[in-house]
């Protein structure tokens, strides 16, 4: 079979600490040779061992970064942008014809689903409006409504979760928790642990000069799982899921490939209604009866989205071949297989 062209692909966040399984999705396709360019806010040299070459640029949420993406663009002569993180998918959204206009095709929704997949509390109410179903929460925006909404649902006999309704990466996620003996996560626990006491979150909060919006959601005690799947506005075209085996920070460390029908068919139902497109990611998360509940969306590559690779389904380079207007292949994904994720020093 003849090799298909190069081609040249730009992966923004290129710093961030999951960027070598990225790169292997990428590099590592087995039909053609991929130039990878990486853009970080930090000046990075040993990213010149994952990229072919690697530009450092201003923040996601800075006026100027669109404009130094473009030029980089162009002077690589990209052909695919990827972008990692969610700070910058709706200037992506809103400038998405400057790029097309030099020939680089960018993975990104539309900016209309971007506001409420990027937003976990109009997610949540997109699900309610939508008779999907969904964990029981409460939208507060002042203290004496936080401390309502915890109680009503459960607190202090129940745990209760809080987050931020923009943040990513458990940035701004907590699990309010009165019973669990704090000498005992002082002595077994690393000092990140999610878990604080009502007390304790009400401390924090009062330092804020503005109360910022956040979400207090029901506490789902059963399993994990993350889905990844690829859509052409809103047609999903391939679909993987995985069951946590283990977490640190937010990220799901060691994971089986599984297949589960229910949970699966309720992340593409949430991709058609917001006619999502590229690579887009699933939070769900079990009660204790198993009923499961989507929990978050994040419409890009995620740190996970390597795990599918080495089961068979490369959904990065699958939404390239995608991007480019190629065919895409039919592809099986080995279940059962059990995939553990290491740090890696440069």
């Amino acid at each position: 079979m003849e090799a298909l062209r190069e081609i040249t692909v730009m992966i923004t966040a290129a710093g961030n600490v999951f960027m070598p399984g990225t790169t292997a999705c990428l590099t590592q396709n087995g039909e053609r040779k991929v130039r990878l360019i990486g853009v970080d806010m930090n000046d990075d040299p040993s990213l010149l061992q994952m990229c072919d070459a690697y530009y450092p640029v201003p923040r996601g949420d800075d006026p100027g970064y669109i404009d130094a993406l473009l030029a980089i663009c162009e002077k690589e002569h990209v052909d695919v942008l990827l972008p990692i993180m969610s700070v910058e998918l709706n200037a992506l959204a809103r400038n998405r014809a400057r790029f097309e206009a030099i020939g680089v095709k960018v993975s990104v929704s539309g900016a209309e689903s971007l506001e409420i997949a990027n937003d976990k509390r109009k997610l949540f109410d997109f699900l309610k409006q939508n008779g999907i179903p969904c964990a029981d929460f409460r939208a507060v925006h002042s203290m004496e409504s936080f401390e309502a909404a915890v109680r009503e649902l459960g607190y202090p006999d129940k745990r209760v979760c809080v987050k931020t309704t923009s943040g990513s990466g458990s940035r701004g996620f907590r699990i309010i928790d009165e019973t669990r003996p704090r000498y005992e996560m002082y002595l077994h626990e690393k000092p990140n642990s999610c878990f604080i006491r009502l007390s304790e979150m009400e401390e924090i909060l009062a330092e804020a000069e503005e109360f910022p919006e956040l979400l207090v959601m029901e506490y789902l005690p059963g399993n994990e799982y993350t889905v990844d799947l690829l859509a052409e506005q809103g047609k999903v075209l391939y679909c993987c899921c995985r069951k946590s085996l283990g977490m640190d920070h937010g990220i799901m460390l060691n994971s089986e490939v599984v297949r589960h029908d229910e949970i699966e068919s309720l992340c593409s139902l949430v991709a058609e209604k917001l006619k999502l497109d590229g690579n887009i990611g699933f939070d769900v998360l079990e009660r204790e009866d198993g009923t499961p509940f989507l929990v978050e969306c994040n419409p890009r590559i995620t740190a996970g989205i390597p795990v599918f690779r080495l089961a068979g389904v490369n959904l990065p380079y699958l939404n390239v071949k995608r991007l480019l207007g190629e065919a895409l292949p039919d592809c099986s994904l080995e279940l059962g297989k059990i995939v553990r994720r290491r740090w890696l020093e440069m």
